[in-house]
């Protein structure tokens, strides 16, 4: 089993688990800073939530780190524009090694569950044709293909 929960205090484990899954998400990511993860933390806008091993919590309870290693990771963006509350889900990884067990989709319904708290009347997240057991996780849990462009425009090297 596996807990979800917000970082709302950036530990050493966090540090590493997103150093450890950030290349597993996309190959040309680069290695975030302690103080880069600490500015996602302290936003208001960004909340990063992680999986951790229930299993390996409970074994590792008397150890000097009592929480179980971080297996999977989402960032929930929530922002206020004139139309209204706006969620986005972004960088959802779970480790290679975890996948199968439903990180993604717990991972994804607790940022459902905090987006609508929030006042957010959807979500939208975007993610590549070739990811297709990501593509069905979405669309199991409810996300729609919307007819739309995206567009992007590259403004660092």
């Amino acid at each position: 089993m596996f807990r979800v929960s917000a970082v709302n205090e950036l530990t050493d484990d966090v540090v590493e688990a997103v150093q450890r899954l950030l290349p597993q998400l996309s190959s040309s990511a680069r290695a975030l800073g302690r103080s880069e993860l600490e500015e996602i933390v302290r936003s208001s806008a960004t909340t990063l939530l992680v999986a951790r091993d229930e299993e390996v919590e409970a074994a590792a309870a008397d150890a000097e780190n009592p929480h179980g290693p971080v297996v999977g990771m989402l960032t929930l963006v929530t922002f206020r524009i004139p139309t209204g509350v706006r969620a986005w889900i972004e960088d959802v990884v779970v480790d290679k090694s975890e996948r199968g067990r439903g990180i993604g989709e717990a991972l994804t319904q607790a940022a459902l569950e905090m987006a609508a708290a929030r006042g957010a009347k959807t979500v939208d997240l975007t993610s590549r044709p070739s990811r297709e057991v990501a593509n069905r996780l979405y669309q199991r849990v409810g996300f729609e293909l919307r007819d739309s462009n995206v567009y992007r425009h590259q403004l660092a090297p």
